[in-house]
């Protein structure tokens, strides 16, 4: 089969590889019908995750047809329409007991990182019977592609802040996964939202798809002072970060109000500095880390119940013997590139 394969820094090849089988008696083998490239893809490919290893197939963001389940598989049976979880997580150990299933003991970003994994044709996945979510027939395999990654990042990121109703969130980045947090913010109860992003085109598709209320350019006015014109100058009542820019970090501090919380769910390729005596009083707290993508069976659902929709998303879309077009394309964020559906 055609697969993607991690070489080195900076050095991807398609080539041939086996058919995945099943190596043990939780694992499924997905045929891949759509997958998409995700930035943590770029960043192991730009060397920036230490744990990926090298000549591993990439990817983890996709959905498929199970044809082939292990033993121990209890809910999913061969020709299951599924959505993959960027995560591989056992669901029973003491992390995965409580939702963190991103510091799952047997798990954790395994696919497309430490294992084979989806931009190919077919792959194994771990843990199939918590790491693949069946689809009802009225969500379509597109409807569905994003919900175990960014679309759960988003969700994740909006319940960190602990939104009550009434609140304003800001969220910095209007790329996918910022898009992906402003809808759940809604839902969670958020009154207003605020995107800032220096893309005037991802700020349009923010208003045009009802995402957010108000929409701030750095480039254009000052953002701690456009936050407090909204906010009666208080600040934010939580920030969501999802750019991972170069100041972003700073701006997430700056915008927030006393006592705000501040999720950070960016990737960031370099460290950040936390000047606590400037932030002295403002108690703030910081929430961090990878998806705990742990949702996405509720996920699915709000897609059936015509509640989410990601499918704007979808800007672009290649065949897997062009994915390496496809990844130079993404990497170059032209022509108001989103996501691309791979398939």
């Amino acid at each position: 089969m055609k697969a993607l394969v991690y070489k080195d820094t900076g050095k991807i090849e398609l080539v041939e590889r086996p058919m995945p089988v099943i190596q043990s008696d939780r694992d499924a083998v997905v045929k891949v019908e759509v997958s998409s490239i995700c930035t943590s893809d770029l960043h192991i490919v730009r060397g920036f995750v230490p744990r990926a290893h090298k000549n591993t197939v990439l990817g983890h963001e996709f959905v498929g047809e199970v044809v082939s389940v292990g033993s121990g598989v209890k809910n999913l049976v061969i020709g299951d329409r599924v959505s993959a979880n960027c995560e591989t997580f056992c669901g029973e150990c003491r992390f995965c007991r409580r939702g963190f299933v991103n510091n799952c003991e047997k798990g954790g970003w395994e696919l497309g990182c430490r294992i084979d994994g989806c931009h190919a044709e077919y792959v194994r996945v771990p843990y199939a019977d918590t790491g693949l979510t069946k689809l009802p027939d009225n969500v379509s395999y597109e409807n569905a592609l994003f919900v175990g990654d960014i679309l759960s990042s988003g969700w994740w990121g909006a319940e960190l802040c602990e939104i009550k109703s009434g609140d304003i969130i800001a969220v910095i980045g209007a790329g996918p996964v910022g898009l992906c947090s402003m809808l759940p913010a809604r839902l969670q109860g958020a009154s207003k939202i605020i995107a800032i992003d220096i893309d005037e085109t991802r700020l349009e598709i923010a208003e045009k798809q009802n995402l957010a209320d108000y929409f701030i350019n750095p480039q254009k006015v000052d953002v701690c002072s456009a936050v407090n014109d909204l906010t009666a100058g208080c600040g934010a009542d939580a920030v969501i970060e999802a750019a991972g820019g170069k100041n972003t970090f700073e701006m997430s501090y700056k915008i927030a109000r006393p006592n705000a919380i501040v999720a950070l769910v960016a990737m960031y390729e370099e460290n950040q500095i936390l000047p606590l005596p400037e932030m002295y009083g403002k108690n703030l707290i910081f929430k961090t880390g990878g998806v705990d993508a742990s949702k996405c069976r509720e996920l699915v659902k709000l897609i059936s119940d015509g509640k989410i929709n990601t499918d704007f998303l979808i800007t672009h879309r290649y065949k897997l013997e062009d994915i390496i077009e496809a990844y130079k394309f993404f990497e170059s964020k032209s022509d108001g590139c989103l996501k691309i559906a791979v398939g």
